[in-house]
């Protein structure tokens, strides 16, 4: 069976899809990675018998960055910790970003502050389709009715985020034939462009360790053209 494509319009006040090259300070590429666009999809409808394919990403809105500080914590919470909180053995401690070390019991880091380059009023329409996993072929129809009534209805499992959790999303289902806005007359080679950080084969398996895959990305006119994941474009690391 053919896959059906879905297409999401998606916009916000802000969105951060951070250039990894630029370390400790985000900037934020000018559109969504194929990661973030696929992250806004499974917000929507997501099963682990089926892994989304971005297949192309438009912009719709003008480019314009925003300087931003945020505040970020040092510290992180241990997994040992968390788990005897959820067993009652000991009392939940939160961590104090300005915290007293000497009131707290904190090993006080407290926080820091971090510039971000982020994107002001983004707009983006985006596109893809389900690719289901091995023995699940014949579900496919039932998935693409299932997804297309949830993002009709704005229905999602949690709010889409542009990138950053804080940056929330919001979106809505285009029908075929619906008249589109046209996507902005921009050109740019954004080079090495961050494709995922999972093995997308193995993203519903808890033990799968973090998989960064890279591909050559190229706006035309507005339109970044995704690669499929097992196309030779898409760089993978080579597992010894």
């Amino acid at each position: 069976m053919a896959a059906r494509r879905h297409t999401l319009e998606v916009w916000g006040d802000f969105a951060c899809f951070t250039r990894p090259e630029m370390k400790v300070e985000r900037y934020s590429y000018p559109c969504p990675t194929p990661s973030a666009a696929r992250g806004i999809f499974e917000a929507v409808y997501f099963k682990p018998q089926f892994r989304w394919q971005v297949d192309r990403i438009e912009i719709l809105s003008e480019i314009a960055y925003i300087g931003l500080r945020r505040n970020e914590t040092k510290e992180k919470i241990s997994e040992a910790d968390v788990k005897k909180w959820m067993r009652g053995t000991a009392e939940p401690k939160p961590i104090l970003a300005d915290g007293d070390p000497e009131l707290t019991g904190s090993a006080g880091k407290g926080r820091t502050q971090r510039q971000t380059m982020a994107l002001r009023n983004p707009r983006f329409r985006i596109t893809a389709h389900i690719v289901p996993r091995p023995g699940y072929e014949d579900q496919q129809a039932a998935y693409d009715a299932q997804f297309a009534r949830r993002a009709s209805q704005g229905k999602c499992f949690y709010q889409p985020a542009f990138g950053c959790r804080e940056f929330a999303a919001f979106f809505k289902l285009l029908e075929e034939g619906e008249v589109r806005t046209p996507a902005r007359d921009h050109n740019e080679d954004l080079g090495w462009m961050l494709y995922d950080v999972y093995d997308l084969d193995r993203v519903n398996d808890c033990s799968a360790p973090p998989f960064i895959t890279l591909f050559r990305a190229r706006i035309e006119h507005g339109v970044l053209e995704v690669p499929p994941y097992d196309s030779p474009e898409v760089r993978k690391p080579v597992i010894a």
